[in-house]
């Protein structure tokens, strides 16, 4: 049997689990964690599956071939691998794409049907109608057409939203705008009611959307952020909101995460506040991804579609 060797920040019951139904889609392969395999042992080994690892962990596999995220956002893993002739292969699983994709729906339809507003009513005692604009009035746009935002993309289609999106390449969809590089961008935020972000970070969009680019919104424009919290300028997003050009903004990400007790962003009436869970990873569907393609490279000698490190994703 190989061994594959299994790296996780995660506390020991949650890893225990992981390792288990790892281990049940892998039954030719031995799961080890770090602290079980030997220096002499770890020369030997070729794959690590990780979640949060410590650097030195993995420092201590020196002949890895590839490293097998357990998370769709890679980022600090990249900054660990870029020197190094590794490559890194992120979670690409189907059911991540439409875990995120009801999220995307779900969190577009509170700020559609002013669900903030009515939540802070039922505060004051208020009963007030608000309008409601159809979904075939609205215009909602998407940053990021990977495998998450594609499926985000194509799950408001079905409901008649105006969709468009934002992405690095030109892309071709059916019925959904597309816009690509610095002055499509400006002129899809110019038409836009619902922004929704899920660009990977990377140095070319930390804080890209910063008061700039936030200022092209229309005023009364809302935001979902569902990527990563440094690729808003939080102070800038604050700014806006507190003059009223950005009506609301639910944010599932934050730069520095968990969020303080003492942040300010707790007790904004225009902030809706998510601990990080619009697209939690599924242990179930996840493992079984990762044995395929686990599987496929003992066959094959071929590493799944990995990372590409200059670009951070």
């Amino acid at each position: 049997m190989n061994n594959i060797v299994f790296i996780s920040g995660s506390e020991s019951a949650t890893k225990s689990q992981w390792l288990a139904e790892i281990q049940k889609q892998l039954i030719n392969e031995t799961i080890r964690l770090p602290e079980e395999i030997s220096d002499s042992q770890a020369k030997h080994i070729d794959i690590a599956i990780v979640a949060n690892p410590d650097p030195s962990d993995l420092a201590r596999f020196p002949n890895l071939v590839w490293i097998q995220s357990l998370w769709a956002g890679v980022e600090r893993l990249v900054a660990d691998v870029i020197d190094k002739p590794v490559k890194l292969v992120k979670l690409n699983d189907p059911q991540l794409a439409k875990t995120m994709a009801e999220s995307v729906l779900a969190w577009t339809l509170y700020l559609q049907r002013n669900m903030p507003e009515y939540a802070q009513q039922q505060v004051n005692k208020q009963w007030r109608q608000l309008p409601c604009i159809t979904s075939a009035e609205l215009r909602v746009s998407v940053l990021g057409a990977g495998a998450l935002g594609i499926t985000a993309l194509n799950t408001l289609k079905k409901l008649d939203y105006q969709v468009s999106c934002w992405s690095r390449t030109a892309k071709q969809f059916d019925g959904i705008k597309n816009y690509i590089g610095s002055a499509g961008l400006h002129t899809m935020l110019s038409k836009t009611d619902i922004l929704i972000n899920l660009l990977p970070l990377t140095p070319e969009t930390y804080h890209l959307l910063g008061k700039e680019l936030l200022s092209n919104l229309p005023k009364g424009a809302k935001l979902i952020n569902f990527s990563r919290g440094a690729v808003i300028d939080t102070k800038a997003l604050l700014n806006l909101l507190e003059n009223g050009h950005i009506a609301h903004a639910v944010l599932d990400v934050f730069e520095h995460e968990p969020l303080a007790p003492t942040d300010a962003i707790w007790t904004n009436p225009n902030i809706t506040v998510l601990p990080h869970i619009s697209a939690p990873t599924n242990m179930l569907s996840a493992a079984k991804v990762i044995a395929k393609n686990i599987l496929m490279y003992r066959e094959n000698n071929v590493i799944p579609n990995y990372v590409d490190v200059k670009q951070g994703y």
